[in-house]
């Protein structure tokens, strides 16, 4: 069983904590292999101190269900210590909200897509207590997913924003401690960083494979099964398309209105896309996109975990719609998107304008597979000088 950076912390509790006020960055998913929430436990003991509670989009209890949906500080109701919005009016802890704090832990689960929020909210995180003299601790949980590879565009830093602040691939392998080290090592070579790894864990492996309860990192991640699909998937935020947000398998379908399920999946199945299969499924979301309407689309079926690509699959289910639709159906979502007002949210998202230009431009979409190869090439050699776990 995989121990988690919580669990190894709570194991061999280090001298330097004791007697310090602490505050947590955590969320849902922040618990111990017998489900007891990190702030619970720490509030409970008595060779240290809770002070403060933070929480990032989706709040501390993941209650927030969609993007740009913020929540508001307040005072813990049990604990009656500040539980701080970092996905409201402030997504940076301020000075002030680092006052009295010692050590600030982080404890959040990631689900290996690069523009996933939470290891942005770290960033800023620890470019405040760098900032403020705070010492920084990350304790380590698994990428559900690393046994997925490497793939999709690497950002570029004229695209960084709140949904990606580093250049990294968009599927990426790496744990949430290595990507603060990441981070750390790019961008914050003065932060007081450390992490508490975890133990028995490989990065050729699924979260199936942890021993690890389950606890959906945000609204719209229920299961395993959903993080397989969603950094590809999510791509679908940008376009005119439902990602399935209101129904029960969100990012494992997708459609819309316009689509024709069948020349899609024709289309689809023609072009023998590794580790998966679609079956058309229509659906009528309960709300977000196309509430109430009549959606033609398909379900994603992983079949082969080990040879599936999330992002190469993406682009090809991107390029099919345009070539079995008509009237130019597939639209790219214009801004705003995640607090950024002027960069096409697909791009952001991608990583870069190539992947859109390649649908746009009916572009050979081998090529450019072929240039994000190039790009993990080199960042999989930077990579290694970081890198804490083994395959």
């Amino acid at each position: 069983m995989v121990i988690t950076g919580l669990e190894s912390l709570l194991n061999k509790f280090p001298a330097e904590l004791k007697g310090k006020n602490i505050g947590i960055l955590c969320h849902a998913s922040s618990i111990s292999s017998s489900y007891q929430h990190v702030s619970e436990i720490f509030y409970k003991r008595n060779d240290c101190k809770l002070v403060a509670l933070f929480g990032p989009q989706h709040g501390i209890h993941g209650q927030t269900q969609d993007n740009m949906i913020e929540w508001q500080s307040q005072e813990h109701p049990v604990f009656d210590i500040p539980l701080y919005s970092l996905y409201g009016s402030q997504r940076k802890p301020t000075l002030e909200m680092l006052k009295g704090i010692d050590i600030l832990l982080i404890d959040l689960q990631d689900v290996g897509a690069r523009l996933y929020t939470y290891i942005w909210t770290v960033k800023l995180c620890m470019e405040a207590c760098t900032e403020a003299g705070v010492p920084v601790l990350v304790l380590d949980r698994p990428n559900p997913v690393a046994l997925l590879p490497f793939d999709g565009p690497v950002l570029k830093k004229e695209f960084f924003t709140f949904v990606g602040g580093a250049s990294i691939p968009l599927c990426h392998r790496m744990t949430i401690g290595e990507m603060a080290m990441w981070i750390k090592e790019n961008y914050y070579k003065h932060c007081n960083l450390k992490v508490e790894w975890m133990k028995n864990w490989r990065r050729h492996s699924m979260f199936s494979d942890s021993g690890l309860p389950w606890v959906l990192p945000s609204p719209n991640i229920p299961t395993l099964q959903t993080a397989v699909v969603y950094p590809g998937t999510v791509l679908v935020e940008a376009l005119n398309l439902s990602e399935g947000r209101g129904t029960t398998i969100p990012f494992e379908l997708f459609g819309a209105p316009f689509i024709n399920s069948e020349k899609l999946k024709k289309n689809l199945d023609d072009r023998h896309i590794k580790g998966c299969v679609f079956r058309p499924h229509d659906f009528i979301p309960t709300f977000h996109k196309f509430a109430g309407e009549l959606c033609f689309g398909m379900q994603i079926h992983i079949t082969d975990i080990n040879i599936f690509k999330p992002v190469g699959t993406a682009l090809e289910i991107f390029d099919a719609i345009i070539e079995t639709s008509t009237n130019d159906a597939l639209k790219f979502k214009m801004p705003p998107y995640e607090y950024e007002y002027k960069l096409m949210p697909f791009d952001i998202l991608s990583g870069d304008s190539g992947m859109r230009d390649t649908l746009i431009s009916r572009k050979n979409i081998k090529t450019e597979k072929e240039r994000w190869e190039s790009e993990i090439a080199d960042f999989s050699r930077e990579f290694k000088k970081i890198a804490y776990y083994a395959e």
